[in-house]
């Protein structure tokens, strides 16, 4: 009877073992959103959650391409950049700044229709943006070592905050009075005082290279720096850089995320594999190693709308997308 019972679920196409169901993996692939004849390598997103839009920096193609999520389809591209690498939307202004790393400009486009509104020469290599919303500030990493900000109002860059080297990856502590920068040339993790308008310490990475992505867990008080020299998440405390906690990730890392609803941290690496880590205790475990595409790299968790989307860039097999992950359960 037993028996009988499993082939009909089966033929219902539910997965089933000795002990029940088979859980789902902690990250879905719900679809996948094609970028059309996009080339090269793609960088980082934005997102305008009141539009339902994904701005993504198509750099090796110099395009940024406007993604409809609703639709599930490109429904715009600005094309004719120069290496764009960072994007960020600001939401009251509704206005995309993009920088490019070829000419060190930012360059602003009105969200409406995607008309030129701006444009901001930094110098040389404009890299990651962040959009801070209580400060009406956006800020661009750029050069040889240095944050930017641009006031969202003016359009005029207001700070100009040195570092040791370029800065990868950068957050914003809660309240936007304190920046963490990862700094791999100089081998540390800058923390940056807003009003002092300077770097104030460092956290020294003894060793470990190549820290190019970062997230900040503000409920343990935790800067997560991700190297890919070799492999490792390790986590600091805010407060005064200790190093708390490490594992092993997978390879050639470029972004992380924190799930702070499931408290689970996303890893999305160049070497195929998205890496879901466990960060309920004070220690992380690995949930999953999720096979992806090589050199699908970027990516961007949305918790607004519990989505993790990731950059494929097109290779012999398989298309530009965006691929959609949905979190389970």
């Amino acid at each position: 009877m037993r028996h009988a019972a499993l082939l009909l679920l089966v033929a219902m196409g539910i997965a089933v073992s000795a002990a029940g169901p088979i859980a789902e993996p902690p990250l879905v692939l719900e679809a996948k959103i094609p970028l059309g004849a996009v080339s090269g390598r793609i960088d980082h997103f934005a997102i305008d959650l009141a539009h339902q839009r994904l701005f993504v920096a198509e750099l090796g193609n110099n395009s940024v391409g406007i993604v409809d999520l609703a639709a599930e389809t490109v429904a715009h591209r600005i094309a004719g950049l120069k290496e764009p690498q960072g994007v960020g939307y600001f939401p009251r202004t509704d206005t995309l700044y993009v920088a490019n790393a070829g000419d060190g400009a930012v360059q602003l486009y009105r969200g409406a229709d995607f008309a030129p509104s701006g444009r901001i020469a930094l110098g040389d290599d404009a890299d990651n943006i962040r959009i801070d919303e209580a400060h009406d500030r956006v800020w661009v990493g750029y050069g040889s070592g240095a944050l930017a900000a641009i006031d969202a109002a003016s359009n005029r860059k207001t700070l100009d905050i040195r570092l040791k080297a370029h800065p990868e990856s950068f957050r914003l502590a809660p309240g936007g009075e304190r920046i963490f920068a990862n700094v791999p040339e100089a081998g540390e993790i800058a923390t940056v005082d807003v009003a002092a308008a300077r770097q104030v310490s460092a956290i020294e990475t003894h060793g470990t290279r190549a820290n190019f992505p970062m997230a900040l867990d503000t409920e343990t008080g935790r800067i997560l720096s991700v190297f890919r020299n070799p492999p490792l998440l390790i986590a600091y405390a805010m407060a005064d850089g200790r190093r708390v906690a490490s594992i092993a990730i997978c390879g050639d890392a470029d972004d992380v995320f924190l799930d702070a609803k499931r408290r689970r941290v996303y890893v999305s690496c160049g070497s195929g594999a998205i890496d879901v880590l466990d960060a309920s205790g004070d220690t992380y475990q690995r949930m999953a190693h999720i096979a992806t595409v090589s050199g699908a790299r970027t990516s961007l968790f949305v918790p607004e709308r519990d989505r993790l989307y990731l950059a494929v860039r097109a290779s012999g097999r398989e298309p530009a997308a965006i691929w959609v992950f949905r979190p389970s359960p």
